[in-house]
């Protein structure tokens, strides 16, 4: 049986001195600064609110700000990592990222740590868009690239919901500040590492694919993508369509680019593999639904069972745990003996299963019996569907478009958080907001609008299932 499209990554040297290993740590470290800040900061914003005098809409831009750079320069930046070398681009990223957590952190106003907060989202582009491609080249054999990518997921996946908690506790403990002071050790000494450590890639040059009209063209939809998708509640339904309208245009005329280009950006061929094509389309829907998860899951707590910022946190830590115990403990084992598309399958069934579970969540409900259960499930099916979901997305790209393919993924994974926040949230409040006129009371409410949106991600998530099964089935060789 085989799963791949492409050719097989060329394998790369590191450092005399250090093991892959200790490169894959070297990435682990620079990726976990960028996971970490999409989710600490989220529990800070009543803190920085207070503190810098944020209007409701003004504030969703602390955000937005980071989002929009992070999303938009993603596949852009995959490229750039490709013609240059991806170790440059990856210590450039974190050497940016790292300067400006430093200036969000000693931001006094409003303009000033907006203005930060892009500059960051731009640094974890560089960083985030090659990460994948690096890990690929310095373990091309199969048993240690599926060891290397539970590695790498483990750490991603406990990172972004550790963030909720070190977010409540920093600023509990200290203050809103030093949720983005404390990047700045961890980046200073990920970036000594990386230059140490991590091996030199040349690149091919800019000349083999520095396409200047279709870089323009494939940023600015992106970044208009990701502008329509988080700011959508604070729009018109008629701007909101415009904006996506002009989006597509220029995702079309990207396209209509590269088909006729001498040296295009994006070749448009990675987009006939069916495996690449299928494994992050699946991510674009599972992401969707975990997102949904977390964010829905934290005001399910918060609001109807009256849960403190930091006893939310707190709650959450079940999920990174059980996710990091099975990644490391069991998914490259499961993947090694069953193949990665029936280990991704029975993770999706699982994720569906325990969404479905939390639909039922009542007003009166507690932890342990309508949350902790389908949250357990749930980061089972995760910590058993990520890993195999990112081989087969990297399987298919040649290896002078690892870095390209790289950046797709995670672009992919940003669209798909984004679109399943302001979706679900979107139903959600809805749903609340036309109860109390019928008579119902503001808690029980609040829990029906988050039973709908946590029934709409089980839809999602069998949808997810469904294309996972009908894209990503192996061919027989």
């Amino acid at each position: 049986m085989s799963t791949t499209t492409g050719t097989p990554a060329a394998p790369v040297t590191t450092s005399r001195t250090y093991p892959r290993w200790a490169s894959l740590a070297v990435l682990c470290a620079g990726a976990l600064m960028t996971i970490l800040d999409g989710t600490i900061v989220t529990v800070a914003m009543p803190a920085v609110q207070r503190d810098l005098g944020f209007s409701g809409p003004g504030l969703a831009w602390v955000v937005n700000a980071y989002l929009i750079p992070f999303g938009g320069l993603l596949l852009l930046f995959g490229r750039l990592g490709d013609l240059v070398g991806r170790k440059r681009m990856f210590t450039a990223g974190l050497a940016v990222f790292t300067a400006a957590s430093v200036a969000c952190g000693l931001a006094t106003g409003q303009g000033a740590l907006i203005a930060a907060r892009a500059v960051q989202g731009a640094g974890g582009a560089m960083t985030s868009a090659v990460v994948l491609g690096m890990l690929v080249s310095f373990f091309p054999e199969p048993r240690e690239q599926a060891r290397a990518i539970a590695v790498f997921s483990a750490v991603g996946s406990v990172g972004a919901t550790l963030g909720t908690f070190l977010g409540g506790a920093l600023t509990q403990a200290l203050s809103w500040h030093w949720i983005f002071l404390i990047n700045l050790p961890i980046g200073v000494a990920a970036w000594l590492a990386a230059v140490r450590i991590l091996a030199r890639e040349p690149g091919a040059g800019l000349r083999r694919g520095a396409d200047g009209p279709g870089a323009a063209l494939v940023t600015g939809a992106l970044m208009l993508t990701v502008y329509v998708i988080v700011g959508s509640g604070d729009r018109s339904t008629a701007a909101t369509l415009l904006l996506a309208a002009l989006a597509v245009a220029l995702l079309v005329a990207f396209t209509v680019r590269q088909a006729r280009a001498e040296h295009p950006l994006l070749r448009l061929r990675m987009l006939r593999s069916r495996t690449l094509s299928g494994a992050n389309g699946v991510q674009i829907l599972m992401i969707a639904t975990m997102y949904g998860f977390q964010f829905i899951g934290a005001l399910y707590l918060q609001r109807v069972l009256g849960y403190g910022e930091l006893h939310t946190g707190l709650a959450f830590l079940p999920a990174p745990l059980a996710i990091g115990v099975l990644m490391l403990g069991l998914s490259a084992r499961m993947t090694g003996r069953f193949g990665p598309y029936r280990v991704l399958l029975a993770g999706l069934v699982l994720i569906t299963v325990g969404m479905a579970l939390l639909s039922r969540a009542p007003a009166d409900g507690s932890y342990p019996a309508d949350v902790l259960p389908p949250m357990l499930l749930m980061a089972a099916g995760f910590a058993a569907a990520m890993p195999p979901l990112t081989g087969l997305a990297m399987a298919g790209a040649r290896e002078e478009d690892a870095g390209l393919a790289s950046g797709l993924f995670n672009t992919t994974q940003v669209v798909g958080g984004s679109l399943g926040l302001a979706a679900l949230s979107t139903l959600a409040a809805s749903r609340t907001d036309g109860l109390p006129h019928a008579g119902a009371e503001w808690v029980p409410a609040t829990a029906a609008g988050y039973q709908l949106a946590f029934r709409v991600a089980t839809v999602i998530a069998a949808a997810a299932l469904g294309l996972a099964a009908a894209t990503l089935r192996p061919r027989r060789a």
